[in-house]
């Protein structure tokens, strides 16, 4: 097995540039080849969940001009794909996996639907269940409720959708952003609680950018319009929240002896995306936040410094999901135990973060106590050198990355899993850090 060693870094400062957002990349990129005419998008990330959507979206028949410095000139398909038939195989791409479910569902169309075995971990019932409930034929081709799955050509009636909305945000996503191609306006009902709402709100944002406006009422009942997705022309992907969350977590902790700060550049004050609000912890455990329409930086507050730990806490973090793996790592440099609560959706994840993330953790020297959706942290009085294992999960890469800069020397297993949506990131820490070993 390939790994990295790293550190200890002594001290992190500089600017790096963030890649463009995952989530936001593989939206745009299905609403590009849903709409009518062409759309040029601008700071698209580069990593495997896009090429997967790119990959799937040249079998659907949409065509698709790279061009360079991460821009790409898509020729939307006037809201239906063209080929009426394919056989996909989408990784472990969650933001491609279950938009295309729906959008292929009302395509018209005869496909299959497979990914890694992960993928056929993760559960897909409740959107399956959801546009059953429209007409939609979806046969299970191994376990029930769980991908490989096989889509039939069956017409979609419009009118009223139901999901559930306590595992996965992206089954309300992946349903809104395919409703258009039904040609009436629809309206879903969410059962249960919402989780993650900011990814919602990403949605939203993006389908209006497209001309689709989506009424909501709270968070139980979304309708959407009846009219097909247009080109706004051009459109530019934000820097991604969650990659600039551990540098941002860098900057606090580095500035805890002197250290800092850390800038982060193509993500800030006017994103779209909710990481962003981790800035909000950051704060609350002693970071100095300054932030600009599109640019955030991250120091240790005088407190902070003198104290030499960061503030621990007990959040509700699960509007963040992603950053609040980064925010676990953190913990370790607090002067107490720290909770993270209902992050129950980690479980449905890359692989089970919450178990993941404590067997780590305690590797470290921390005392962790697992929930069923939560995490309590206690760091040790000093940080013990291990190897981590990253369960082929971008996310645990570079979280524990961030353990070098508590004195001791830390190796990544597989540090490559990193090119899920941030192939550069070792590099781009590396140039904050003097290097690394």
């Amino acid at each position: 097995m390939k790994f990295l060693d790293l550190g200890p870094i002594a001290r992190a400062a500089g600017t790096v540039k963030m890649p463009g957002s995952k989530s936001i990349s593989n939206r745009v990129l299905l609403l590009a080849a849903l709409a009518d005419g062409e759309t040029r998008v601008d700071d698209l990330l580069d990593s495997d969940d896009t090429r997967v959507m790119l990959e799937a979206l040249a079998r659907l028949g949409v065509k698709v001009d790279r061009g360079a410095g991460g821009s790409a000139l898509v020729h939307g398909a006037k809201g239906r794909f063209p080929a009426k038939s394919a056989d996909l195989h989408l990784g472990n791409a969650g933001t491609a996996f279950r938009p295309l479910v729906a959008a292929l569902a009302l395509n018209g169309g005869e496909y299959r639907l497979s990914g890694v075995p992960r993928m056929h971990e993760r559960p897909i019932g409740d959107l399956v269940e959801a546009l059953r409930r429209l007409g939609a034929d979806i046969a299970y081709l191994e376990q029930e409720g769980f991908p490989p799955l096989a889509i039939g050509a069956r017409p979609i009636r419009g009118g009223m959708a139901r999901v559930r909305g306590d595992v996965s945000s992206q089954y309300l996503s992946a349903l809104l952003m395919a409703l258009p191609m039904t040609g009436a306006e629809t309206a879903v009902e969410v059962e249960g609680e919402l989780i993650s709402k900011p990814y919602v709100e990403i949605t939203v944002n993006l389908m209006r950018r497209f001309g689709v406006h989506v009424a909501r009422e709270g968070w139980k009942r979304f309708t959407v319009q009846a009219k097909r997705y247009a080109s706004p022309g051009e459109i530019r992907v934000e820097g991604d929240a969650s990659s600039a969350s551990y540098f941002l977590a860098a900057g606090a902790i580095s500035g805890l002896s002197g250290g800092g700060p850390v800038r982060v550049e193509g993500v800030g004050r006017g994103s779209i995306q909710g990481d962003v609000r981790f800035t909000q912890l950051l704060e609350r455990m002693g970071a100095a936040i300054a932030m600009g329409e599109d640019w955030i930086e991250s120091g240790a507050t005088a407190q902070a410094r003198s104290r030499g730990k960061l503030a621990p806490f007990d959040a509700d973090l699960n509007h963040i999901p992603d950053a609040a793996m980064t925010a676990a790592v953190a913990a370790l440099f607090a002067d107490g135990p720290s909770t993270l609560r209902n992050i129950g959706s980690w479980r449905v994840k890359e692989t089970d973060r919450i178990a993941a993330m404590a067997a780590e953790l305690r590797k470290l020297g921390a005392t962790v106590e697992e929930g069923a959706d939560s995490l309590r942290v206690t760091p040790p009085a000093k940080l013990q050198p291990a190897t981590i294992d990253t369960y082929d999960d971008h996310r645990m890469a570079m979280s524990f990355s961030l353990a070098a800069l508590g004195g001791i020397r830390v190796r990544i297993n597989d540090p490559e899993c990193v090119g899920k949506t941030f192939p550069e990131y070792f590099g781009a820490l590396a140039g904050i850090s003097g290097g690394l070993a």
